[in-house]
C-alpha cells in the first residue's frame, strides 16, 4: 500500500520537483499539494493523506498553526516539517503543534523520502542536525504546571519503563533491543503499548514524557 502525501510549500518549484522525484518511488503517491496553511489544511479534509510535508513560511496561515488544525483535527494524518530553517523557535513550534517529524531541505532526497516513510509507519523523526537538546529545552519551556512524575507512568511496567527512557534518549528500536537484549519486535511491541497506555502520538511525545517524569535529564 503507498504513502499518500500532501505537499503544502509556497514554492511551486518545490512542489513539482518533490512530486516529480516521488513519481519514481510506487510506494510514494502524491494526492494534493498546497500553497498556503488554508490549503494544507483544506486538502487534507478532502484527500485524507497518510502524511502532510509541510513548510513553515508560507502566506496567510504558516505551517505551524496549518499543522496545529490538522493534527487536532485527525488523528490519522502525521505532519513531516520540510523547511530551509532549522532555528530552535521553529522546532519548538512544530512540536508543539503535533508534527511527528523535521527536516530540513538540505538533506539528500533518500533521507527525505525515509523521513516520510518514517512518519508514515507511526514512527517520529527529528533531522540529525536538530539535537536533543532542543526536546530537552522544548519540556523546559512549556508553561508552569504542578507536576506528579509518577502519574503519567501509572500501568506501565518496569521494562516498559526501562524501554520509555531509552526513547527519551533516542535510540532506535534496534538499538533498545540490543541494550536490553530483546528481539527488534519484541523492543517494537514494547514501544506500541506505551504509546496506548500513554496516549501518546508518536515517539516524540514519548521523548517529552520520558523528560517530564524525570527518566531522562538534559
Amino acid at each position: 500500500m503507498s504513502v499518500r502525501i500532501v505537499l503544502a510549500d509556497d514554492q511551486q518549484l518545490v512542489r513539482s520537483g518533490l512530486r516529480v522525484l516521488m513519481a519514481d518511488h510506487p510506494d510514494l503517491d502524491v494526492v494534493g499539494e498546497a500553497a498556503t496553511g488554508e490549503e494544507a489544511v483544506q486538502r487534507v479534509r478532502e484527500t485524507g493523506p497518510d502524511v502532510v510535508v509541510m513548510d513553515i513560511r508560507m502566506p496567510g496561515m504558516d505551517g505551524i498553526e496549518a499543522t496545529r488544525r490538522i493534527t487536532a483535527g485527525n488523528a490519522s494524518t502525521r505532519v513531516l516539517i520540510l523547511t530551509t530553517f532549522d532555528e530552535d523557535d521553529h522546532v519548538y513550534g512544530a512540536l508543539q503543534a503535533g508534527a511527528s517529524g523535521f527536516a530540513v531541505k538540505d538533506m539528500a532526497l533518500d533521507d527525505i523520502l525515509g523521513a516520510i516513510r518514517v512518519v508514515a509507519a507511526g514512527d517520529a523523526l527529528i533531522a540529525p542536525s536538530v539535537t536533543r537538546r532542543l526536546i530537552a529545552d522544548f519540556v523546559e519551556r512549556r508553561p508552569a504546571a504542578p507536576r506528579h512524575p509518577a502519574r503519567p507512568l501509572d500501568g506501565i511496567t518496569e521494562r516498559e519503563r526501562e524501554v520509555l527512557t531509552l526513547v527519551g534518549r533516542g535510540r532506535s528500536n534496534t538499538e533498545i533491543a540490543k541494550d536490553l537484549f530483546i528481539t527488534v519486535a519484541t523492543a517494537k511491541s514494547h514501544v506500541s503499548r506505551l504509546l496506548t497506555k500513554l496516549d501518546a502520538r508518536d515517539r516524540v511525545q514519548l521523548v517529552i514524557t520520558a523528560y517530564e517524569a524525570g527518566l531522562v535529564t538534559p
